[in-house]
């Protein structure tokens, strides 16, 4: 699974924040690590040099194999809590997708005459 990670002018990006987001989602997705292609991770601070509450904003998009990609977004004070919210809604959404895949293919067995 590869990680990109990518943040707007406003933010620095550097190595140690690149390294902290990486082991950040590979620790909360690695259950998912054979079934995704790439992650995407867009950082940016809505407000600028402004301060201002909910103006950091962390966006996620997973590309599942065979898939379209599946994309959340997180709002927060500080940049810590929008990437691990945002960590923590993409695996909300990929346990809901891939349980919507289970489910079918179960079906799909069960009506299956050749069974």
């Amino acid at each position: 699974m590869q990680i990109q990670v990518n943040s707007s002018n406003h933010i620095e990006g550097n190595s140690r924040l690149d390294h902290w987001v990486r082991s950040t989602l590979q620790a909360s997705l690695e259950r998912y690590e054979d079934d995704l292609t790439r992650i995407e991770v867009h950082l940016r601070d809505d407000n600028g040099a402004k301060p201002g509450p909910h103006d950091k904003r962390c966006q996620m998009e997973a590309r599942p194999k065979g898939h379209q990609p599946i994309s959340v977004t997180h709002t927060a004070t500080s940049l810590d809590q929008a990437v691990d919210g945002a960590a923590s809604k993409l695996n909300n959404a990929l346990d809901h997708f891939y349980g919507k895949l289970r489910s079918k293919r179960g079906v799909l067995e069960l009506n299956d005459p050749d069974a």
